[in-house]
């Protein structure tokens, strides 16, 4: 799905633009709508979630952004190439990179037998070689930009001992890592930095806490100093500021998270 306007026409010398992996639900979904509000042409990636994708270009050009949705697994090199090359085709130009497609398993970290390293691998695949060969393939768009941003999605997970899955965690403090590593080397050209949010309002929490989502969302919003549980919105928010402002930030990992890690 593409907006009016032809291949290379409305990014090129005109609106930046921006690509936003795992784009079609969550943090991903909120920074391209955050991103087309705040000025910026959208390519919306996704993995399996076509009609959602759709939904997110409808609402993004409704923002006044111009926009195209692609499909690509990002731990597919081949795919992520044909992407980043459509992304091009369509507009011309590359000034922000939103590394945000991830995945987790459900096997709590207390049961190490059940761990399937099949599973292991495919969640470093995903979260970790994914973000790696979407920067990659990108790097040469960006570099051509005026002023060009990354933010990957890392987790409070990958920061500090916690209830996730071993693999999530791990593949987020690999994020985290890379984070750092990148902005040295891509600098002063790209500037890469990291959010890390905390326990986030909806789907994705739902499904890790069950039966006890509302209870246990609710204890967590009670010991955060600003009162409740970080939203989809609200690290988008910090995904944009990062993009957009802050000049001479680089490197760094933003927690998101109401401050709770910060004073437990």
């Amino acid at each position: 799905m593409t907006g009016p306007g032809g291949p290379g026409g409305p990014g090129e010398g005109g609106r930046p633009v921006a690509l936003v992996t795992g784009a079609a639900r969550g943090i991903g979904r909120a920074a391209a709508l955050a991103l087309a509000g705040a000025g910026y042409d959208v390519a919306i990636n996704y993995s399996v979630s076509e009609d959602a994708a759709g939904q997110v270009a409808d609402e993004a050009r409704k923002l006044g952004a111009e926009e195209i949705t692609l499909r690509a697994d990002v731990a597919d090199e081949a795919a992520v190439t044909a992407m980043v090359t459509a992304a091009a085709d369509r507009f011309g130009r590359l000034d922000a990179l939103v590394n945000n497609a991830g995945m987790t398993i459900d096997v709590p970290p207390s049961d190490l037998d059940e761990l399937d390293l099949a599973d292991w691998d495919r969640v470093f695949a995903v979260n970790v070689r994914g973000m790696f060969c979407v920067t990659r393939a990108c790097v040469p768009l960006l570099r051509a930009a005026p002023s060009a941003a990354i933010v990957n999605t890392a987790s409070i997970a990958g920061l500090r001992p916690g209830p996730q899955p071993f693999p999530y965690a791990a593949s987020k403090a690999a994020v985290a890592n890379l984070t750092r590593t990148l902005a040295g080397a891509l600098g002063p050209a790209i500037r890469v930095n990291a959010v890390a949010p905390g326990w986030m309002e909806g789907d994705w929490m739902r499904a890790r806490l069950g039966d006890d989502y509302q209870r246990l969302m609710e204890r967590r919003a009670r010991m955060t100093p600003l009162g409740r549980c970080v939203t989809a919105e609200d690290v988008a928010a910090t995904i944009v500021s990062l993009v957009v402002s802050n000049p001479f930030v680089t490197g760094e990992v933003v927690v998101v998270d109401g401050g709770y890690s910060a004073t437990t």
